[in-house]
C-alpha cells in the first residue's frame, strides 16, 4: 500500500467497531480530550487527567482495537456521522498527505467559526490556497531563524526573560501561572507589536472564545464577543509595528481571498499552547541534568538571535510526549481504499496523537525523553512523530514558534539551575509519564553551581 490513493466501487467497506467498542472510544478516547480542552485546557480537568493516567489508558485501547480488526482505518458506530479512527503511521502518512483528505474538518470548522471563521485552517479551495501562502510568507516558514524580525523577537524574549528571573531570584520559585503571564506578554510583542504588551483584554478574549470553541456544533456562537475581539485586534493591527508580525502582515501582498485580520488569531491561539511546551521542556531539563548542562552548552549572546538546535529538539521532544494538538482531524473527500476496502467519502477521520506519538510499537524511545533523536533524523524518520502535523498543512509557524521557546528556555537557563519542587514525578532513567499538567508544575530556581561558557566565547 502506498501514500497514493486509488478511487474504487464495490468493494467491502473497512471493519467498524462494535457499538460497545465504540462506546469504549467515547468513554476512553473522546471525552478525555473533550474535557480537557482541544482548543483551550481546563486546568483541573488536565489535572484529573493525569491522575487517571487518561491517555496510556486511550492509548492501550486503541492498540487492543487493531490487534482485534488490523491496521484499520477503523469506523465508529455512530448514529448520523460516518466517522473513523486511523490507527498506523503509514495510513497516518497516507491522510496527512493525500488530497483526498481534507484539513478543513467538519468539526474543525464548526470549533473554528467561533474566533476565526475566515482562518485558513477552516478554509478549502482556492481560498486555503491563497491564505496558506500568506501564513507562510508572514510567518517565514521556510526558514529557521526569521528572515524579516529574527532581532526584534530575540530582543524582546531576552527582556521579558530577564525581567521573569528578577522577580524568580527574589522568590526561589517559578509556578506556571507566573511563566503564563510573561509568555503572553512575549506573544503579544511578537505578533501585535511592543504596543500590546500589557494589553491582557485581547488574550482574556480570545481564551473566552476559544473555551466556547472547545464545544464546536453545541455551544453558541458569541458574535458580540467576537466583535469586541475583533476591534481589540484591529487596534493593534492597524499600527503595524516594525519588529512584530503586524508589521510583516502590512507589506505583505493580499487579495479579496485573503482575509488577513482573520490570520492573526490562530498565531496568537498557537502560542500559548506553545508556552506550555517550553514550561514542560523545561521539567524535562530540570530531571535531566545532564541534557540541561548540554543545552547551556550551546548557548551564545540572547540578546540577538541564535539557532540553538539542542533547545529546539527539546521542545519538539517536549511536544512529542506530551501533543498540545490532541487530534488531527481529516474529512475524505471522495470514497477511498484501504487495503482493498473502502470508506465512503466524506468520512471523518481522526489521528489520536498522544497514543500515536508513545506507540510501543513502533517507536523504541516512546517513554524516553529523547531529544537527540531530532537531531540525528531518527525522530522525523517516523510518521508516529509529528509534533507540529505535516504534510501539506504542517503548522506554519513551526519555525517561529521553536525560535521563541528556545531563546526563552536558553535565558531562563543560560546562568540558572532548575529543580522540581511539585507536579508529576519525572526522573532520569525511569518512563516518562504520559499525561503531565503544567499547571501544577513549580520548580526551585537557585544560581547555576558551575556556568558553562558562552557558545560564542568557546567557539
Amino acid at each position: 500500500m502506498t501514500v497514493a490513493q486509488q478511487k474504487v466501487t464495490g468493494r467491502a467497506p473497512v471493519p467498524r467497531a462494535s457499538v460497545l467498542d465504540t462506546a469504549k472510544v467515547g468513554a476512553v478516547v473522546f471525552a478525555p480530550a473533550l474535557a480537557r480542552g482541544v482548543l483551550a485546557r481546563r486546568p483541573r480537568i488536565v489535572a484529573l487527567a493525569e491522575r487517571m493516567d487518561a491517555d496510556r489508558k486511550a492509548g492501550r485501547l486503541l492498540r487492543r482495537l487493531r490487534a482485534r480488526h488490523g491496521p484499520g482505518p477503523l469506523r465508529l458506530s455512530i448514529p448520523g456521522r460516518s466517522f473513523a479512527l486511523v490507527l498506523t503511521p503509514e495510513h497516518v502518512a497516507r491522510v496527512l498527505t493525500g488530497p483526498e483528505f481534507a484539513a478543513a474538518n467538519r468539526e474543525k470548522r464548526s470549533a473554528l467559526a467561533h474566533f476565526q471563521p475566515h482562518g485558513v485552517l477552516a478554509s478549502t479551495g482556492a481560498d486555503r490556497a491563497d491564505r496558506r501562502r500568506f501564513n507562510e510568507r508572514v510567518l517565514d516558514t521556510p526558514h529557521e531563524i526569521h528572515t524579516g524580525i529574527a532581532e526584534p523577537v530575540a530582543a524582546k524574549v531576552h527582556q521579558e526573560a530577564t525581567e521573569l528571573l528578577g522577580r524568580v531570584e527574589t522568590t526561589g520559585t517559578l509556578e506556571w501561572e507566573e511563566f503564563r503571564r510573561v509568555w503572553w506578554r512575549v506573544i503579544r510583542r511578537v505578533v501585535l507589536g511592543d504596543a500590546a504588551r500589557d494589553d491582557h483584554e485581547v488574550s482574556d478574549l480570545l481564551t473566552r472564545l476559544r473555551m466556547n470553541a472547545n464545544w464546536g456544533f453545541a455551544h453558541p456562537r458569541r458574535d458580540r464577543l467576537r466583535h469586541r475581539f475583533e476591534e481589540r485586534l484591529h487596534t493593534h493591527l492597524a499600527r503595524a509595528e516594525p519588529g512584530s508580525l503586524a508589521g510583516v502582515m502590512a507589506r505583505t501582498p493580499v487579495t479579496a481571498r485573503t482575509d488577513p485580520e482573520q490570520q492573526v488569531p490562530q498565531w496568537l491561539f498557537a502560542f500559548e499552547p506553545a508556552g506550555m511546551a517550553a514550561f514542560r521542556a523545561l521539567a524535562l531539563l530540570a530531571a535531566h541534568p545532564g541534557e540541561a548542562v548540554r543545552a547551556r552548552a550551546e548557548i551564545g549572546d540572547l540578546a540577538v538571535p541564535q539557532d540553538l538546535p539542542y533547545l529546539r529538539a527539546c521542545v519538539l521532544e517536549s511536544v512529542r510526549l506530551w501533543p498540545t494538538t490532541m487530534a488531527i482531524l481529516r474529512d475524505t473527500t471522495e470514497e477511498t481504499e484501504w487495503d482493498g476496502r473502502t470508506l465512503p467519502a466524506g468520512t471523518g477521520l481522526l489521528i489520536h496523537t498522544p497514543s500515536l506519538q508513545r506507540d510501543e510499537e513502533y517507536l523504541t524511545f516512546a517513554d524516553a525523553f529523547a531529544p537527540e533523536t531530532w537531531r540525528d533524523g531518527t525522530a522525523e524518520a517516523h510518521w508516529s512523530a509529528i509534533p507540529f502535523s505535516a504534510g501539506p498543512a504542517e503548522c506554519p509557524g513551526r519555525n517561529l514558534v521553536l525560535l521563541t521557546t528556545s531563546l526563552f528556555l536558553g535565558a531562563l537557563l543560560h546562568h540558572h539551575d532548575f529543580r522540581l519542587a511539585s507536579g508529576q514525578p519525572l526522573a532520569e532513567g525511569r518512563p516518562v509519564p504520559r499525561t503531565l499538567s503544567p499547571f501544577r508544575l513549580r520548580f526551585d530556581v537557585r544560581p547555576a553551581t558551575a556556568d558553562v561558557p558562552d557558545a560564542a566565547a568557546s567557539a
